[in-house]
């Protein structure tokens, strides 16, 4: 599937490509593909020696939380839940406590330390992984559920909407939540159906119910507060809880008597290897998209849904949005860009200016988190991953156009 997809992604950039220059007179087109190849072959580099640190970092710690037993802990509280999800995990398993962790750290809008986690995760899987090329169906799952994570704490949209002069920066927050809770339930029925999961039964039903009753309480909270309280919040929630984490890794470690500063040492060494290995995937997959969006394809098929959209004498108020969604599934930094220039051109608080707000927090970069969590492990034969991960893009998406009909029309 995937060697198929990256390959589309040339193909019909060529096409779009010529078309652009006989057909537009885009005299340029060619050199603008070649020049995003360049490009991006040099931010796939910056991007990975970026991770280098983070991953240095949270590894290091995260070595330390191992040893204490802290993630056994975390892994014995989510068994019951995961043995159902994930039949294929031993009990006690450290692969429960780093998808725990990675999960709480995405919720929480921790992107600094959720990767590391989320990269140390897959790792531990691989080990359960009879086949080291193809993805298990635990690696799938895991995979589907970070590229539609909820979060709680969309702290960076907040701040992009205050720089450019929203009156209320988080009045998206209730949209955000609703679009990427659809999100994840998406995310997960589509891999339980493909895996035959018992979704349905009672006990992963009790931790479905219970994680529904933590978020309308958080909601509830959240929603009392006003724009400037909440957004406070978000700035200083995630500073508060990363001190906390490595606070609690460090005194667990101590009081064990545990060699913490070499246990630091030995897991950033895994962080650094891990860093560089994800190059050359990173690589294969942002130059594809890079030579994508620069020929133009993204543009004409943006142009033929709006005329589409136009036929059916539909609302085309989201139409102005699409680039955002289209680009969510491929590259962050491009959304985000796509983001910025909806709100640059139809001001921050207008329709457009929300939506793009929330399609931005409704979802991850699919190719993105696939590139990387595969990539770091080795795995070529992605199976089902990327089908089940772009039908919860799809839902966030679509989601998130409804909820800011409701909202702000």
């Amino acid at each position: 599937m995937l060697n198929y997809i990256w390959a589309a992604f040339f193909l019909l950039a060529m096409l779009s490509g010529v078309y652009q220059f006989f057909g537009l007179d885009q005299v340029n087109i060619f050199e603008e593909m070649v020049k995003a190849t360049f490009d991006m072959a040099k931010l796939s580099v910056e991007i990975a020696i970026g991770l280098v640190g983070v991953l240095s970092l949270w590894l290091g710690f995260f070595r330390i939380a191992e040893k204490s037993n802290l993630v056994m802990l975390l892994s014995r509280f989510l068994a019951p839940l995961f043995s159902r999800l994930m039949p294929e995990i031993p009990k006690d398993h450290p692969a429960l406590g780093s998808i725990t962790m990675n999960m709480a750290a995405n919720m929480l809008g921790l992107d600094n330390a959720a990767t590391p986690m989320g990269l140390k995760a897959m790792q531990d899987l691989q080990e359960l992984n009879p086949n080291k090329e193809s993805a298990s169906n635990a690696q799938i799952l895991f995979l589907v559920l970070n590229t539609s994570s909820v979060t709680l704490l969309p702290v960076t949209i907040f701040m992009y909407r205050a720089q450019l002069g929203a009156a209320e920066p988080a009045d998206v927050f209730l949209p955000i939540l609703m679009a990427t809770t659809a999100s994840t339930l998406a995310g997960l029925m589509a891999v339980s159906w493909v895996q035959k999961l018992p979704l349905f039964n009672a006990v992963v039903l009790a931790y479905i119910g219970s994680f529904v009753t933590l978020m309308t309480a958080v909601i509830l909270w959240l929603t009392s507060l006003s724009g400037e309280q909440l957004s406070q919040y978000s700035q200083w929630a995630a500073s508060a809880v990363l001190l906390s984490i490595i606070a609690l890794f460090l005194v667990a470690g101590l009081k064990k008597k545990l060699p913490v500063y070499e246990l630091f040492v030995e897991g950033a060494k895994e962080g650094f290897e891990t860093g560089v290995r994800l190059i050359p995937y990173l690589v294969a997959m942002l130059v594809a998209i890079g030579v994508f969006r620069a020929s133009g394809a993204m543009d004409l098929f943006l142009s033929g849904v709006a005329w589409c959209i136009g036929m059916l004498g539909l609302n085309t108020l989201f139409v102005d949005t699409l680039p955002v969604a289209f680009m969510k599934p491929l590259s962050g930094s491009g959304a985000r860009a796509m983001m910025l220039e909806v709100m640059n051109h139809h001001g921050v608080d207008s329709f457009q200016g929300r939506l793009a707000s929330v399609m931005q927090g409704s979802t991850e970069t699919t190719f993105y988190v696939l590139a990387v969590y595969f990539g770091s492990v080795g795995i070529i034969r992605i199976r089902h991953a990327l089908v089940c991960g772009l039908i919860a893009d799809g839902a966030g998406i679509t989601a998130a156009i409804g909820i800011c009909y409701w909202f702000f029309t």
